[in-house]
């Protein structure tokens, strides 16, 4: 099987928080596991999508929110407990019902690069039960993403 290779341009980045790797996401190699780096990038990019004004979910009567599609992630280096990572969040490839979002995880303390992701999204009518098209006050705070067809 090929392997992937995500590179994201620095200008797509719009967005960063910082996480620390828990005790608990450690695993039996005595790293940060594979399922809590996905829970980690879970919690980025429900802070990247708090930020810009949309959840994830339905909330506060609200019947728009986002919907994950896929998960790609390769990764650069170990971390440990106690680690503080920066993620970097930002959006591309959109598309008539959503698009993509990208993450760079860097550990801040030694300028390693721990990993990449891209997370494909549509955003979703909880009401009606069905993907719905992109509301236009989300994609206009990103003028810079290129569009895809749908």
């Amino acid at each position: 099987m090929a392997r992937l290779k995500l590179e994201f341009p620095d200008s797509a980045f719009c967005y960063s928080t910082h996480l620390t790797v828990r005790v608990t996401d450690i695993n039996a190699s005595n790293h940060l596991g594979n399922d809590s780096m996905i829970s980690m990038i879970s919690e980025a990019r429900a802070r990247f999508m708090h930020e810009f004004g949309i959840g994830e979910h339905q909330a506060q009567g609200a019947s728009t929110g986002i919907i994950v599609t896929d998960l790609a992630t390769t990764y650069r280096a170990e971390a440990h407990a106690r680690d503080q990572l920066l993620f970097e969040v930002g959006v591309m490839d959109f598309n008539r019902y959503g698009g993509d979002i990208i993450f760079r995880i860097t550990r801040p303390a030694d300028n390693t690069l721990v990993a990449m992701a891209k997370s494909g999204f549509v955003f979703f009518d909880y009401r009606q039960r069905q993907v719905t098209e992109m509301p236009a006050a989300f994609s206009g705070k990103f003028p810079q993403v290129n569009w895809l067809p749908a």
